[in-house]
């Protein structure tokens, strides 16, 4: 689970505050387990200072506050604020991007291109997938990746995202599929066509970033129409 820090202080020295954090970084460079750092002014007192420190999971900011640079960094801060800054732990519990970030994963998964988190990182034991070309739904992840084989097995394929928007526990991806027809699939021995289709697909988030369900619509009419069937059903 994500977690994140907010550290809360006061301070008129914050040119060598500043100077401090670029001390830190250059110090813990290829130690640091922060995934995201940003800092806020407050617009009503311009002493008053938020940072707020993204990492991974809660076990990542232990190692990171673990640092012997850390704990000699801290000590300096401290005796640049006006009064003691104050740390708030918060685990995320919900994080849009997170939710984005999943779902760009699954389709690295589909394909199975790149270095990308496993099937149990992203996906939900308990996954449910509405397509429209499968008679019943596809429920369970070990389901969802036997219908993933089919169409490896049929394709040397791969996803292109077009556009992607989040809304809520909701990500809603407008995709390009580009394959190549090598084998069999839905009994149509291998072609070495080039094939393409498009489609958009809305995923459901679990607060952890996990997906748990799949709405797909693509072109699979023109994808036949592509690998020639629709020829043969004229005939």
């Amino acid at each position: 689970m994500t977690f994140v820090q907010l550290i809360d202080c006061k301070t008129s020295r914050i040119d060598e505050m500043n100077r401090l954090m670029d001390t830190w970084v250059e110090q813990t460079k290829g130690k640091r387990t922060a995934t995201h750092n940003v800092i806020g002014k407050d617009r009503h007192n311009a002493g008053h200072f938020i940072e707020i420190v993204e990492f991974s999971s809660f076990e990542e900011a232990m190692r990171n506050s673990n640092l012997p640079e850390t704990d000699r960094i801290f000590r300096e801060m401290v005796a640049l604020c006006d009064e003691m800054p104050t740390f708030t732990d918060l685990d995320v519990v919900r994080d849009e991007r997170l939710y984005k970030a999943s779902v760009r994963n699954l389709f690295g998964l589909l394909a199975g291109r790149g270095t990308l988190p496993s099937w149990y990182e992203t996906v939900a034991e308990n996954y449910h997938d509405h397509d429209p070309s499968n008679e019943q739904d596809v429920i369970g992840m070990d389901a969802m990746r036997r219908e993933v084989d089919m169409w490896r097995a049929g394709f040397d394929f791969m996803f292109t995202i077009e556009d992607q928007i989040s809304d809520g526990d909701r990500v809603c991806t407008r995709w390009t599929w580009n394959g190549t027809h090598k084998g069999d699939f839905m009994g149509i021995p291998g072609s070495g066509k080039k094939v393409t289709m498009t489609g958009m697909t809305i995923h459901r988030c679990r607060e952890d970033g996990k997906i748990v369900e799949g709405w797909w619509q693509y072109d699979r009419l023109g994808l036949m129409d592509q690998l020639g069937v629709l020829d043969q059903l004229e005939i």
